[in-house]
Protein backbone atom coordinates (compact mmCIF):
# COMPACT_ATOMS: atom_id res chain seq x y z
CA UNK A 1 0.00 0.00 0.00
CA UNK A 2 1.47 3.35 -1.07
CA UNK A 3 2.20 5.95 1.55
CA UNK A 4 -0.15 8.92 1.52
CA UNK A 5 1.79 12.06 0.53
CA UNK A 6 2.22 14.64 3.27
CA UNK A 7 0.35 17.91 2.77
CA UNK A 8 2.29 20.90 1.48
CA UNK A 9 3.34 23.64 3.84
CA UNK A 10 0.89 26.00 2.11
CA UNK A 11 -1.97 23.57 2.73
CA UNK A 12 -1.09 23.35 6.42
CA UNK A 13 -0.96 27.13 6.75
CA UNK A 14 -4.06 27.83 4.64
CA UNK A 15 -6.39 28.39 7.65
CA UNK A 16 -4.00 31.13 8.80
CA UNK A 17 -3.82 32.75 5.37
CA UNK A 18 -7.05 32.53 3.37
CA UNK A 19 -9.47 34.17 5.87
CA UNK A 20 -7.42 37.35 5.87
CA UNK A 21 -6.71 37.65 2.13
CA UNK A 22 -8.52 40.14 -0.08
CA UNK A 23 -7.75 40.27 -3.81
CA UNK A 24 -10.48 42.62 -4.96
CA UNK A 25 -12.79 39.89 -6.25
CA UNK A 26 -15.56 40.65 -3.75
CA UNK A 27 -16.98 43.46 -1.64
CA UNK A 28 -14.82 44.82 1.15
CA UNK A 29 -15.94 46.43 4.40
CA UNK A 30 -13.28 47.05 7.02
CA UNK A 31 -15.74 46.98 9.91
CA UNK A 32 -16.51 43.31 9.16
CA UNK A 33 -12.91 42.32 9.98
CA UNK A 34 -12.27 41.49 13.62
CA UNK A 35 -9.23 42.87 15.41
CA UNK A 36 -9.08 40.33 18.26
CA UNK A 37 -9.25 37.15 16.14
CA UNK A 38 -6.94 34.32 17.27
CA UNK A 39 -7.81 31.64 14.72
CA UNK A 40 -8.66 29.10 17.39
CA UNK A 41 -5.07 29.13 18.66
CA UNK A 42 -3.60 29.86 22.05
CA UNK A 43 -0.36 31.78 22.47
CA UNK A 44 1.79 28.69 23.09
CA UNK A 45 0.61 27.04 19.87
CA UNK A 46 1.07 30.33 18.06
CA UNK A 47 4.67 30.63 19.24
CA UNK A 48 5.45 27.15 17.89
CA UNK A 49 4.03 28.06 14.49
CA UNK A 50 5.96 31.32 14.54
CA UNK A 51 9.23 29.51 15.27
CA UNK A 52 8.53 26.96 12.53
CA UNK A 53 7.81 29.78 10.09
CA UNK A 54 11.11 31.45 10.96
CA UNK A 55 13.03 28.28 10.07
CA UNK A 56 11.16 27.88 6.78
CA UNK A 57 11.62 31.56 5.97
CA UNK A 58 15.36 31.34 6.54
CA UNK A 59 15.58 28.36 4.16
CA UNK A 60 13.39 29.94 1.48
CA UNK A 61 15.24 33.25 1.70
CA UNK A 62 18.54 31.45 1.07
CA UNK A 63 17.07 29.74 -2.00
CA UNK A 64 15.55 33.00 -3.23
CA UNK A 65 18.93 34.69 -2.95
CA UNK A 66 20.79 31.85 -4.66
CA UNK A 67 18.31 31.53 -7.53
CA UNK A 68 18.50 35.30 -8.13
CA UNK A 69 15.33 35.42 -10.21
CA UNK A 70 12.34 36.41 -8.09
CA UNK A 71 12.20 39.30 -5.63
CA UNK A 72 9.64 39.91 -2.88
CA UNK A 73 8.14 43.18 -1.68
CA UNK A 74 6.38 43.23 1.69
CA UNK A 75 4.30 46.31 2.51
CA UNK A 76 3.34 46.99 6.15
CA UNK A 77 0.65 49.53 6.93
CA UNK A 78 -1.32 50.32 10.07
CA UNK A 79 -2.21 52.97 12.57
CA UNK A 80 0.34 54.14 15.14
CA UNK A 81 1.15 51.38 17.67
CA UNK A 82 -0.37 48.68 15.43
CA UNK A 83 2.82 46.62 15.85
CA UNK A 84 4.56 47.03 12.49
CA UNK A 85 8.11 47.40 13.86
CA UNK A 86 7.88 44.53 16.33
CA UNK A 87 6.24 42.24 13.77
CA UNK A 88 9.05 42.79 11.27
CA UNK A 89 11.69 42.23 13.96
CA UNK A 90 10.04 39.04 15.25
CA UNK A 91 9.20 37.39 11.93
CA UNK A 92 12.62 38.00 10.40
CA UNK A 93 14.61 37.05 13.48
CA UNK A 94 17.44 34.80 12.29
CA UNK A 95 17.06 35.59 8.59
CA UNK A 96 20.30 36.49 6.78
CA UNK A 97 20.35 40.31 6.64
CA UNK A 98 22.21 40.19 3.30
CA UNK A 99 19.05 38.95 1.63
CA UNK A 100 16.52 41.45 2.98
CA UNK A 101 16.28 45.15 3.68
CA UNK A 102 13.82 47.23 5.70
CA UNK A 103 12.95 50.70 4.42
CA UNK A 104 10.93 53.01 6.70
CA UNK A 105 9.02 55.84 5.04
CA UNK A 106 8.60 58.94 7.15
CA UNK A 107 7.75 62.52 6.22
CA UNK A 108 9.16 63.16 2.72
CA UNK A 109 12.20 65.42 2.35
CA UNK A 110 12.29 68.46 0.08
CA UNK A 111 14.31 66.41 -2.41
CA UNK A 112 11.66 63.67 -2.43
CA UNK A 113 8.91 66.25 -2.90
CA UNK A 114 10.65 67.36 -6.10
CA UNK A 115 9.70 63.97 -7.59
CA UNK A 116 6.45 62.13 -8.25
CA UNK A 117 4.73 60.48 -5.28
CA UNK A 118 6.02 56.98 -6.17
CA UNK A 119 9.64 57.98 -6.71
CA UNK A 120 11.11 57.40 -3.28
CA UNK A 121 9.51 53.96 -3.10
CA UNK A 122 10.69 53.02 -6.58
CA UNK A 123 14.36 53.63 -5.78
CA UNK A 124 14.03 51.41 -2.67
CA UNK A 125 12.58 48.36 -4.46
CA UNK A 126 14.32 45.02 -3.80
CA UNK A 127 16.75 43.54 -6.29
CA UNK A 128 16.21 40.06 -7.71
CA UNK A 129 16.92 37.44 -5.08
CA UNK A 130 16.07 39.75 -2.20
CA UNK A 131 13.19 40.62 0.11
CA UNK A 132 12.31 44.29 0.48
CA UNK A 133 10.27 45.33 3.53
CA UNK A 134 8.47 48.67 3.44
CA UNK A 135 7.52 49.96 6.89
CA UNK A 136 4.79 52.27 5.61
CA UNK A 137 4.99 52.91 1.87
CA UNK A 138 3.62 54.76 -1.13
CA UNK A 139 0.19 54.03 0.35
CA UNK A 140 0.77 56.89 2.77
CA UNK A 141 0.07 59.11 -0.25
CA UNK A 142 -3.54 57.88 -0.18
CA UNK A 143 -3.84 57.78 3.60
CA UNK A 144 -2.15 60.50 5.62
CA UNK A 145 -2.15 62.85 2.63
CA UNK A 146 -5.86 62.27 2.11
CA UNK A 147 -6.64 62.84 5.79
CA UNK A 148 -4.45 65.96 5.80
CA UNK A 149 -5.19 67.97 2.62
CA UNK A 150 -2.63 70.58 3.65
CA UNK A 151 0.12 68.03 2.88
CA UNK A 152 -1.15 67.60 -0.66
CA UNK A 153 -0.97 71.36 -1.12
CA UNK A 154 2.81 71.21 -0.46
CA UNK A 155 3.53 68.53 -3.07
CA UNK A 156 4.19 71.00 -5.92
CA UNK A 157 1.65 69.34 -8.20
CA UNK A 158 0.31 71.72 -10.88
CA UNK A 159 -2.96 73.03 -9.40
CA UNK A 160 -5.09 72.05 -12.37
CA UNK A 161 -4.10 68.39 -11.84
CA UNK A 162 -5.35 68.35 -8.26
CA UNK A 163 -8.97 67.51 -8.94
CA UNK A 164 -11.69 65.62 -7.10
CA UNK A 165 -10.49 62.52 -8.98
CA UNK A 166 -6.95 62.57 -7.61
CA UNK A 167 -7.46 59.66 -5.19
CA UNK A 168 -9.04 57.44 -7.84
CA UNK A 169 -6.18 58.35 -10.16
CA UNK A 170 -3.61 57.45 -7.51
CA UNK A 171 -5.32 54.11 -6.93
CA UNK A 172 -5.09 53.44 -10.67
CA UNK A 173 -1.42 54.43 -10.74
CA UNK A 174 -0.60 52.14 -7.81
CA UNK A 175 -2.44 49.16 -9.32
CA UNK A 176 -0.63 49.69 -12.65
CA UNK A 177 2.70 50.00 -10.84
CA UNK A 178 2.15 46.80 -8.86
CA UNK A 179 1.04 44.92 -11.98
CA UNK A 180 4.22 46.07 -13.70
CA UNK A 181 6.37 44.83 -10.81
CA UNK A 182 4.53 41.52 -10.71
CA UNK A 183 5.06 40.96 -14.44
CA UNK A 184 8.76 41.50 -13.90
CA UNK A 185 9.16 38.97 -11.11
CA UNK A 186 8.44 40.91 -7.91
CA UNK A 187 6.00 39.13 -5.61
CA UNK A 188 3.98 41.70 -3.66
CA UNK A 189 2.31 41.04 -0.31
CA UNK A 190 0.57 43.86 1.54
CA UNK A 191 -0.35 43.72 5.23
CA UNK A 192 -2.74 46.03 7.04
CA UNK A 193 -2.31 45.50 10.79
CA UNK A 194 -5.88 45.97 11.92
CA UNK A 195 -5.75 47.06 15.57
CA UNK A 196 -8.70 48.47 17.48
CA UNK A 197 -8.83 51.99 18.89
CA UNK A 198 -9.04 50.52 22.39
CA UNK A 199 -5.87 48.45 21.83
CA UNK A 200 -4.06 51.49 20.49
CA UNK A 201 -5.02 53.34 23.68
CA UNK A 202 -3.51 50.58 25.83
CA UNK A 203 -0.28 50.54 23.82
CA UNK A 204 0.10 54.31 23.92
CA UNK A 205 -0.40 54.23 27.70
CA UNK A 206 2.24 51.49 27.89
CA UNK A 207 4.69 53.75 26.07
CA UNK A 208 4.05 56.45 28.65
CA UNK A 209 4.30 54.10 31.63
CA UNK A 210 7.56 52.37 30.67
CA UNK A 211 10.67 54.59 30.56
CA UNK A 212 12.30 52.26 28.04
CA UNK A 213 9.41 52.97 25.64
CA UNK A 214 9.07 56.71 26.23
CA UNK A 215 11.10 57.43 23.11
CA UNK A 216 8.41 55.76 21.00
CA UNK A 217 5.74 58.19 22.15
CA UNK A 218 4.94 61.27 20.11
CA UNK A 219 2.31 63.93 20.74
CA UNK A 220 1.56 63.65 17.02
CA UNK A 221 0.18 60.16 17.72
CA UNK A 222 -2.55 61.71 19.85
CA UNK A 223 -3.45 64.16 17.12
CA UNK A 224 -3.72 61.33 14.58
CA UNK A 225 -5.77 59.26 17.02
CA UNK A 226 -8.39 62.02 17.04
CA UNK A 227 -8.77 61.39 13.28
CA UNK A 228 -9.34 57.64 13.74
CA UNK A 229 -12.61 57.60 11.79
CA UNK A 230 -11.12 59.40 8.80
CA UNK A 231 -8.19 57.00 8.72
CA UNK A 232 -10.46 53.96 8.88
CA UNK A 233 -12.44 55.31 5.94
CA UNK A 234 -9.22 55.99 4.01
CA UNK A 235 -7.89 52.48 4.69
CA UNK A 236 -11.15 50.96 3.52
CA UNK A 237 -10.91 52.87 0.24
CA UNK A 238 -7.26 51.93 -0.25
CA UNK A 239 -7.82 48.21 0.35
CA UNK A 240 -11.01 48.15 -1.69
CA UNK A 241 -9.47 49.83 -4.75
CA UNK A 242 -5.87 48.53 -4.77
CA UNK A 243 -6.34 44.84 -4.05
CA UNK A 244 -5.63 42.46 -6.91
CA UNK A 245 -4.55 38.88 -7.46
CA UNK A 246 -1.09 40.16 -8.32
CA UNK A 247 -0.89 42.23 -5.12
CA UNK A 248 -3.47 41.17 -2.52
CA UNK A 249 -4.03 42.83 0.83
CA UNK A 250 -4.03 40.82 4.04
CA UNK A 251 -6.17 42.39 6.76
CA UNK A 252 -4.38 41.05 9.82
CA UNK A 253 -6.08 41.01 13.25
CA UNK A 254 -3.51 42.91 15.31
CA UNK A 255 -4.90 43.28 18.85
CA UNK A 256 -2.92 40.13 19.76
CA UNK A 257 0.60 40.80 18.51
CA UNK A 258 1.58 37.14 18.57
CA UNK A 259 -1.33 36.16 16.31
CA UNK A 260 -0.58 38.98 13.86
CA UNK A 261 2.97 37.61 13.56
CA UNK A 262 1.66 34.08 13.01
CA UNK A 263 -0.59 35.24 10.16
CA UNK A 264 2.05 37.41 8.48
CA UNK A 265 4.75 34.74 8.73
CA UNK A 266 2.35 32.09 7.39
CA UNK A 267 1.46 34.26 4.39
CA UNK A 268 5.11 34.89 3.54
CA UNK A 269 6.21 31.28 3.95
CA UNK A 270 3.32 29.76 2.00
CA UNK A 271 3.89 32.27 -0.83
CA UNK A 272 7.60 31.53 -1.01
CA UNK A 273 6.87 27.80 -1.12
CA UNK A 274 4.67 28.41 -4.15
CA UNK A 275 7.61 29.87 -6.09
CA UNK A 276 9.29 26.43 -6.17
CA UNK A 277 12.67 27.95 -5.32
CA UNK A 278 15.75 25.81 -5.98
CA UNK A 279 19.47 26.19 -5.64
CA UNK A 280 21.19 26.57 -9.04
CA UNK A 281 22.42 23.29 -10.51
CA UNK A 282 26.03 22.75 -11.55
CA UNK A 283 26.79 21.23 -14.96
CA UNK A 284 28.90 18.11 -15.50
CA UNK A 285 31.98 20.03 -16.63
CA UNK A 286 32.01 22.12 -13.46
CA UNK A 287 31.52 19.00 -11.31
CA UNK A 288 34.58 17.44 -12.97
CA UNK A 289 36.59 20.56 -12.16
CA UNK A 290 35.34 20.45 -8.58
CA UNK A 291 36.60 16.88 -8.27
CA UNK A 292 40.06 17.92 -9.43
CA UNK A 293 40.10 20.76 -6.92
CA UNK A 294 38.98 18.36 -4.19
CA UNK A 295 41.88 15.99 -4.93
CA UNK A 296 44.37 18.86 -5.00
CA UNK A 297 43.16 20.12 -1.63
CA UNK A 298 43.23 16.62 -0.13
CA UNK A 299 46.80 16.05 -1.40
CA UNK A 300 47.78 19.42 -0.03
CA UNK A 301 46.54 18.28 3.36
CA UNK A 302 48.52 15.04 3.17
CA UNK A 303 51.68 16.99 2.34
CA UNK A 304 51.15 19.19 5.36
CA UNK A 305 50.71 16.13 7.59
CA UNK A 306 54.00 14.61 6.34
CA UNK A 307 55.91 17.82 7.05
CA UNK A 308 54.48 17.96 10.58
CA UNK A 309 55.60 14.35 11.12
CA UNK A 310 59.24 15.16 10.24
CA UNK A 311 59.60 17.96 12.78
Amino acid sequence: MSKKPSPSLAAELKPLVTPFRFDGSSEFHLRSHKTREKGGLDKDKGEKILESNRKHLSDFQERLYAQDSWSMLLVFQGMDAAGKDSAIKSIFDGVNPQGCEVTPFKQPSSHELDHDFMWRSTVALPERGRIGIFNRSYYEECLVVRVHPEILAKQKIPPRLVTRNIWRERFEDIVAFENYLSRNGTVILKFFLNASKQEQRERLLDRLDQPSKNWKFSMADIGERALWGKYQAAYQEVIRHTSSRAAPWYVVPADHKWFARVVIGSVIVSTLEGLDLKFPTVDAAALAEFEQVRKALENEGKGGAKKRGKT
